[in-house]
């Protein structure tokens, strides 16, 4: 989640609902829903109302003052969780000049192999570069074994991130002019390309999530004529279960649960009954009504109605553009439908 910097002297940050106001002068400047903000940065005169403050507070967000010139002036943070022996527990092995050389030591050595793996493929496909930064890299790995300390065990890790930098930018030909990683725009075709493989790679991953969700509702449909939409659910359920359980159980353990505010309580309930159970179970019976194709027409229909309760419910900015999208949407999804009913052979559903 962003952190909300407000700069403009005079503004004031208030609170409406579950949204963020910033105002200037009984002009709204701002809307920004609260479950969005990490941190608030209040630089220079800035205002805070108090039930502003408290919802933030009250919803683990802090709020950092800070001068103009850049000088923290000080932080209001929220409360402690609940849960003080498990936070005595970690002040504790804070405290462990043993235990946190420890993990430290074993976040450094497992960046540096990796580091030292790639220097190896570097390598590989050009000879021709030094070896000077495998070398330093193979005897930072050795050194980090060996530091006594902190301090130790942080100056190995920058001489091995150097190394491995100045040994990655010989992966290239000079002409490329690549030195180190910029986007925003990204200033040499290296770095161009880099962004546009991380593009593809996002697009092609969201192309093979809808694939396997078009033929997931062909196959509802012959599974929904021969089972009720429930059953079909929970026939479904054991297959999701092993591949959403190693994902999401250690987030799911690591959670502090006690320090929820019971609006996010119910909001994940709200996901896990309606928009899971309650919209899966309607949309495997809505399949058998009007079969796989009917179906995903209808799922056109979700963005825009998505938009328009963001804008109802959390003020979210609704600009023009989208407004002529979702228009564009229901008069495709309009057409599309009463053209497939007139084409539709007597008899089907």
């Amino acid at each position: 989640m962003p952190t909300l910097y407000v700069t403009e002297p005079g503004a004031r940050i208030e609170k409406e609902y579950h949204r963020l106001l910033v105002t200037k002068d009984d002009e709204v400047l701002l809307r920004v829903p609260l479950a969005q903000v990490s941190q608030v940065v209040l630089v220079g005169p800035v205002g805070l109302t108090t039930p502003a403050m408290l919802a933030l507070l009250g919803g683990g967000v802090p709020v950092l003052l800070v001068r103009r010139t850049g000088e923290l002036i000080g932080r209001l943070l929220p409360g402690m969780a609940r849960n003080l022996p498990l936070r005595q527990a970690q002040y504790r092995r804070n405290d462990e000049p043993a235990f946190a050389l420890g993990v430290a030591r074993a976040i450094v050595l497992a960046k540096l192999h990796n580091q030292r793996v790639v220097a190896l493929r570097v390598l590989r496909r050009r000879p021709e570069a030094e070896r000077g930064p495998l070398e330093t890299l193979q005897a930072a790995e050795k050194q980090a074994q060996t530091a006594d300390d902190l301090a130790s065990l942080l100056g190995v890790e920058g001489a091995g991130a150097r190394a491995y930098f100045d040994l990655y930018a010989q992966a290239f030909a000079d002409e490329w002019g690549y030195d180190r990683r910029t986007r925003r725009p990204p200033k040499d075709p290296i770095n161009a390309l880099m962004s546009l493989g991380y593009t593809l790679l996002g697009n092609a991953l969201i192309l093979l999530g809808s694939a396997l969700w078009a033929v997931g509702v062909m196959l509802a449909k012959p599974l929904s004529e021969a089972h009720s939409p429930y059953r079909v659910l929970m026939l479904s359920l054991p297959g999701a279960m092993v591949v959403i359980v190693p994902y999401g159980l250690d987030a799911t353990v690591r959670t502090d649960w006690a320090m929820l505010q019971p609006i996010t309580l119910a909001m994940v309930a709200y996901v896990a009954v309606f928009a899971g159970g309650v919209a899966f179970s309607l949309f495997y019976l809505g399949v058998r009504q009007v079969g796989p194709t009917g179906a995903m027409l209808y799922q056109y229909a979700v963005p825009p109605a998505a938009a328009l309760l963001a804008w109802a419910i959390l003020g979210d900015a609704v600009v023009p553009s989208q407004v002529a999208g979702m228009i564009l949407t229901y008069a495709g999804l309009t057409w599309a439908l009463r053209s497939r009913a007139a084409h539709r052979p007597t008899g089907e559903p």
